[in-house]
């Protein structure tokens, strides 16, 4: 490990090195002391981008892929939620007006109600019918007895005074004339 940290290292020093010395085209340092005039500088040899790994690549785009989704799923879900939200705010609104209606007849009933109980209270009942019945019924057959009687009486008067008619003479006219 040691081993692989110091070429490493090493390795990281020579590209500085590089990056910041000229490079010449001769290939051995005698030939390079040899060439006594200086090359002209080219300029700096940019380091070529480091391909972005097959490991890493995936992750950023499944994190990409997944926060879009995400984004994609959250937006869905909103207006779902707001498609719902008015849905139970109508139906609501429905149930109130039903409950309204429902407790005007619960209202309505209970008056109905109350005025029947009323009534009840001061009606007659089948018995009591029976008896203001039979009581009727008594009146009538003694106010009956007590009109034949009358007639009987009556037919008794007209009986005496046909026969008071008839004689001639009767004690009540002797008395009578003077």
């Amino acid at each position: 490990m040691a081993s692989t940290l110091r070429c490493l290292s090493v390795s990281r020093n020579f590209v500085q090195c590089a990056r910041t010395q000229t490079r010449h085209l001769s290939t051995s340092p005698i030939l390079h002391n040899d060439t006594s005039t200086p090359s002209p500088n080219l300029g700096t040899v940019s380091s070529p981008k480091r391909p972005v790994g097959g490991f890493r690549g995936g992750i950023i785009g499944f994190l990409f892929g997944f926060s879009l989704a995400s984004a994609y799923a959250a937006y869905h879900l909103l207006d779902e939620y707001k498609a719902a939200s008015a849905a139970l705010q109508a139906s609501v609104e429905e149930l109130q007006a039903s409950t309204a209606k429902v407790t005007a007849h619960v209202r309505r009933i209970e008056a109905v109600e109350k005025d029947l109980k009323a009534l009840s209270h001061n009606s007659a009942s089948k018995d009591d019918l029976s008896r203001v019945r039979a009581e009727a019924k008594k009146l009538y057959d003694g106010l009956h007895i007590e009109f034949l009687d009358l007639r009987n009486h009556i037919w008794g008067m007209q009986q005496d005074l046909h026969a008071l008619t008839k004689k001639e003479a009767t004690p009540v006219r002797e008395q009578s004339i003077p």
